[in-house]
């Protein structure tokens, strides 16, 4: 599988938010993460762990009570590693449109059992989208290592 959609409500933050409240952006890159992980552990079939996630840019809040997609996209991948754009979309449950929220780059590592990376299968993008969200994932990791 190189690609996994998580759909659920976004919960309240505290027990005294009403409805419209915001939800925090650590809450947001939690389900980033969750999405990643599902999706990379799914092409490895197996365990990983988060290597990165970067070049995050939030365009809008969520809200409590929204309904929240969270995409993940298998772009590329490496030895060990594979790198995935990732986007979190919102939109009132009774409405029909959903809007992006967030997106970003991240890579995560295959793990053996005794927890050192191990090799996974190599993803080729086929597909013209495929390959421009390749080359997007390239450009971010390669835009954030230039700056470590």
């Amino acid at each position: 599988m190189h690609s996994i959609t998580l759909r659920f409500l976004a919960p309240h933050n505290s027990p005294h938010a009403g409805a419209g409240a915001r939800v925090s952006g650590g809450s947001v890159l939690g389900w980033v993460d969750e999405a990643g992980f599902a999706c990379a552990s799914a092409w490895a079939r197996g365990a990983c762990v988060t290597a990165f996630v970067g070049n995050a840019h939030f365009l809008r809040p969520v809200h409590a009570g929204d309904l929240v997609e969270v995409r993940a996209h298998l772009a590329f991948t490496g030895e060990t590693s594979m790198s995935l754009a990732i986007e979190v979309h919102t939109g009132a449950l009774a409405g029909s449109e959903l809007h992006m929220v967030l997106h970003c780059a991240a890579v995560y590592v295959a793990l053996d059992a005794a927890g050192a990376p191990r090799a996974v299968d190599h993803f080729i993008p086929e597909t013209p989208g495929d390959m421009a969200l390749a080359q997007r994932v390239q450009a971010q990791i390669a835009a954030a290592q230039a700056v470590q």
